[in-house]
Formats: structure tokens, C-alpha cells, sequence
């Protein structure tokens, strides 16, 4: 413990501008996946109770496939793959590219099962005073469903920080791969990811805070109903 206290003296200096630095680029990158995951889930989930046949299929299809491919698959296919065809994307779009599609299976089905919560009776009573569908889905069920998600959409957030360390593998400029760098760079392996790993916690600590309000709050809510 002395010996790793010294190294942290000696090191730390040099080692935490770097991590935080790296740590703003994993929480920007977390933030573009999530709102990428967010927009495109949401649409899925819609397109999965359309009475369109074709849509609910396409729907289904995607989510399916995407659920049964790792993250790590999809950002190698995205960022070596799409080179054969021409695409070609730097690490860090082609890892918030691969986390929000593959993000965007997951809150598909958190916001399904949020609009199906709703009962019924609410869309009915919408269409009754002349709202259309959409109006309906629009104004009167997605904010109701919103709040039913909220707290399973914070843990969503905090899984995808964390699983934007596997972005490393392919260079994208985040702490994970810092963190490397540093490990190789001083032969401390043990101190730098350790550091690394506190640095994760306190970004991932706020929103467990904040899922943990949202579920007390939900749950308040629903021992009035």
C-alpha cells in the first residue's frame, strides 16, 4: 500500500490531466450514443406498434439482430468493415455510430413496454375529442410513457458509459485507451487503470443518484394510482 501510495505521488500529477481529458471525450461520446440511441429506439418502438405490417417487421428484425450481436462486432464492422464499400469513419463517429444502433435495440423496448403501460382507455378518450393517432401518440401517451422510462433510460446511460471502454479496442481517443497508453508507457498498470476505474465511478455515480430518485419518485406515483 506505501509502495502505491509513492507511485501515486510521484505520478499522479502527470497521469490525472490526461485521464480527465480522456474522461470529457468518453462523456461526449457516451452523449452522442445516448441521443443517437435515444431518437432511433424511439422510432423503433413506434414502428413495432404501427398496424403496418411491413414496419412492424423491419422493426422487429433490427432489434432482434442488433440484441444478438456484441458491441464490440458492430463497432469493428462499422469502422473496418464499411472501409470496403467506401465508408470510412474515424474512431470516434464509428463508436457513436455502433453504440447508438446498437443502444437503439435496448430503448426500443424500454419505450415499447413504456407506451404499452399506458392503458388504453387514454388513446381512446384522445380520439374521441378528434385527435388523430399520431396526435394522440404525440401529445397524450409518449409524455405518460416518458415518465415510466426515465428511471430504466438513467440505467441505460450508465451501462453505455461504462461499455464505451470497449471502444479502446479500436482506438477511439476515450479514458479506456488512455489509460492503456499511460499502463504501457510507465509499467504501473495495477495504479493507472485503478485510477481509471475511480474516474468511472465518479462520472457513473451522478446518474445512479439520479435513477435512484426517479425510481422513488415512479414509485410514489404509482402507490397513488
Amino acid at each position: 500500500m506505501s509502495e502505491m501510495l509513492a507511485v501515486y505521488q510521484k505520478h499522479l500529477g502527470e497521469w490525472l490531466p490526461q485521464l480527465i481529458d480522456a474522461a470529457g471525450n468518453t462523456l461526449r461520446m457516451t452523449a452522442l450514443a445516448f441521443v443517437l440511441a435515444f431518437v432511433v429506439g424511439l422510432l423503433l418502438a413506434l414502428a413495432k406498434l404501427s398496424p403496418i405490417a411491413p414496419l412492424r417487421l423491419f422493426a422487429s428484425g433490427y432489434i432482434e439482430v442488433m440484441r444478438g450481436i456484441p458491441s464490440l462486432a458492430i463497432l469493428f464492422l462499422i469502422y473496418f468493415g464499411l472501409a470496403d464499400f467506401g465508408l470510412v469513419f474515424d474512431a470516434f463517429p464509428a463508436a457513436v455510430i455502433g453504440f447508438g444502433l446498437n443502444g437503439a435495440a435496448y430503448m426500443a423496448e424500454i419505450f415499447r413496454a413504456g407506451i404499452l403501460s399506458i392503458h388504453s382507455g387514454q388513446t381512446e378518450a384522445a380520439l374521441t375529442v378528434g385527435m388523430t393517432p399520431l396526435a394522440a401518440m404525440r401529445w397524450v401517451v409518449l409524455p405518460q410513457a416518458l415518465r415510466v422510462v426515465l428511471p430504466p433510460l438513467a440505467n441505460f446511460g450508465i451501462a453505455l458509459l461504462k461499455d464505451t471502454s470497449v471502444a479502446s479496442i479500436i482506438s477511439a481517443p476515450e479514458l479506456m485507451l488512455r489509460a492503456r497508453d499511460l499502463a504501457s508507457s510507465s509499467f504501473r498498470p495495477m495504479e493507472v487503470f485503478l485510477l481509471a476505474a475511480a474516474i468511472y465511478l465518479v462520472m457513473s455515480l451522478p446518474v445512479s443518484f439520479l435513477t435512484r430518485r426517479l425510481e422513488a419518485r415512479f414509485s410514489r406515483g404509482q402507490a397513488h394510482v
